[in-house]
């Protein structure tokens, strides 16, 4: 059974059609990348499936229970979990500390316990730390867990985006733009990243202009354009899709990997 199936997902504004009639799978330990030129329905298509807009007809299914209708919040606590552009980090904190208070959205000590810092809740301090320093090691940010977030290079501050969103123990995280802004080292470092996510179980679906990062790491590839589906497949097949080389032309070809 798929992980994820978005089944003839649509999403109106007035007149405009954002997503129109998308539907695909997502497999268990993929790692998959949704494409197209801006304007495409790429972060419409990505609020659908993270249930932060609703659709205006389909549905998206989530382990085999239907999710679309459900509060955001209940989606990202079932294991579907979404980073955003503009992570919320505290910049006045450190890597570590960031991660940690991310623990503590999903702490199972009481409010009340915490205050009166019950047993309970020193328990789930320690755990959450140790859980925190192990997520930030093995992301590459072992040796800036200690430095304020404000003073992390683009790169890092990133990644540890991507730690917070781990916090919350996902099985299926979705990715927005991981590699924008970052020189080629920080976009080598960060795909490590992505495939290191993928072997600790965690399925992976990215929205990315980055196009040779996407050919490096991607299993399976879908391309929008102008809220359709225009194709669907592994990196090789897309770079020879007549369809998607459309899509992009006006582009530099070495945008489609090429």
């Amino acid at each position: 059974m798929p992980i994820l199936e978005v089944q003839g997902i649509t999403k109106r504004y007035g007149g405009l059609i954002a997503v129109n009639n998308v539907s695909f799978s997502v497999e268990k330990g993929e790692i998959v990348a949704v494409i197209g030129p801006n304007g495409a329905g790429k972060s419409t298509l990505f609020k659908l499936v993270s249930s932060f807009v609703p659709p205006t007809s389909g549905k998206v299914v989530y382990n085999g229970q239907t999710i679309t209708g459900l509060p955001p919040h209940e989606v990202a606590r079932r294991g579907l979990v979404r980073t955003f552009q503009e992570t919320t980090i505290f910049k006045e904190m450190t890597a570590l500390q960031n991660v940690i208070v991310a623990h503590h959205l999903r702490c199972s000590a009481s409010s009340l316990g915490i205050y009166f810092a019950s047993p309970k809740a020193r328990a789930d301090e320690v755990s959450f730390r140790d859980r925190a320093t192990e997520i930030l090691d093995y992301l590459g940010l072992g040796a800036v867990k200690r430095l304020q977030a404000r003073n992390l290079p683009h790169g890092h501050l990133r990644a540890l985006g991507i730690a917070i969103a781990m916090a919350a123990e996902p099985k299926l995280l979705l990715l927005d733009e991981p590699f924008a802004g970052m020189n080629l080292e920080e976009t080598d470092a960060a795909v490590e990243m992505v495939r290191g996510i993928r072997e600790r179980g965690v399925t992976v679906v990215l929205v990315e202009h980055d196009m040779s990062a996407v050919m490096r790491i991607s299993d399976k590839i879908i391309v929008l354009n102008f809220g359709l589906k225009i194709a669907e497949g592994a990196p090789a097949e897309i770079q020879r899709n007549d369809a998607v080389v459309e899509a992009y032309l006006g582009r530099p070809d070495d945008e489609l990997g090429h």
